[in-house]
């Protein structure tokens, strides 16, 4: 009996269009994007399946619109009676995490989400900082990059994602700085990101700080499942706990390859990737190349999970 993990898309992964075929076969999809439009009190729909691609990328826009396109394209799996024994999310994907395991409301978690990319939006000025993808260099590598360029500026290790594959995130000059070390030091590739923000490090702790005010006003559950938490690649010990790690998460490091390790060292086999694109799929794959992977953003990728498992 195979032991599934869900796992929720984060920012980046957006597209317009996202989830539009998923409604036309489960009313429950169709419901999500419905509450949605009334708790944020705009057409969710519209913004998703219509775009202006513009609009849609506004971060405080997009972390509300993945999150309801990811627990829209959940619902399907669901009624079909497929479970997770364990859960987790990249960056936002998290608060998608948190939903499936109850430890708070859909509508919270889109109200908190909005906010959230409210403040990472505003904390930073738009060309100050920035993020990077850097590849073919281990963690210690990187790490060790952004330690010897600050003279030039802030910049840190923002996202550990697979082995091979270090997010960096800090001011501008510092970042092209560390871009030309990593090169140097053997990187095959350092790849400026899409982002309006640099996320997940020091820059962004007074938007953490702020979100913390929203969470405040919610009472977290005990999960239902184990939901690992980014910061820390392991599970939260109760929910006492949940609060404090989402307002770390803003400005601390993404340990997704520990996340997943530790998901399969407790026996995980089959992870299912929930939301718009593949990222996940692809940086599990690189982890762990004997585990299954399985995605749902759409009816096809649906199709094909349900007669695979």
């Amino acid at each position: 009996m195979s032991k599934i993990a869900f796992v929720f898309a984060g920012q980046g992964s957006q597209f317009v269009g996202m989830g539009k075929d998923i409604i036309t076969i489960s009313k429950r999809a169709n419901q999500i994007f419905e509450n949605a439009s009334d708790i944020l009190g705009y057409d969710m729909k519209n913004l998703v399946f219509e775009g202006p691609e513009e609009t849609l990328m506004i971060t405080e826009n997009t972390q509300p619109a993945i999150l309801t396109a990811s627990y829209a394209m959940l619902q399907p799996l669901v009624e079909a009676g497929i479970r997770a024994t364990v859960t987790a999310g990249l960056s936002l994907g998290e608060y998608t995490a948190n939903v499936y395991a109850e430890t708070l409301s859909f509508e919270e978690a889109v109200k908190t989400v909005r906010l959230r990319g409210k403040y990472m939006q505003e904390e930073v000025p738009a060309g100050v900082g920035g993020m990077s993808a850097v590849l073919g260099l281990d963690d210690e590598t990187v790490a060790k990059a952004c330690s010897d360029v600050s003279e030039y500026g802030y910049v840190a290790c923002a996202n550990f994602n697979c082995p091979g594959q270090v997010v960096v995130s800090g001011q501008l000059t510092a970042l092209a700085k560390v871009g030309e070390l990593l090169l140097s030091s053997g990187a095959k590739r350092v790849i400026p990101l899409s982002v309006s923000a640099p996320f997940h490090c020091e820059l962004l702790k007074g938007a953490g700080e702020k979100l913390r005010k929203q969470l405040e006003t919610i009472i977290f559950n005990e999960p239902k499942i184990p939901v690992i938490a980014n910061t820390t690649g392991l599970p939260y010990d109760n929910q006492s706990v949940i609060k404090d790690l989402l307002v770390d998460q803003v400005s601390h490091t993404v340990k997704w390859t520990n996340s997943v390790n530790y998901m399969i060292k407790e026996g995980i086999d089959t992870f299912i990737e929930i939301g718009p694109g593949k990222t996940l799929s692809g940086l599990i794959k690189k982890t762990d190349k004997n585990v299954r992977v399985f995605n749902v953003q759409d009816s096809q990728s649906l199709k094909d999970t349900l007669e695979n498992l």
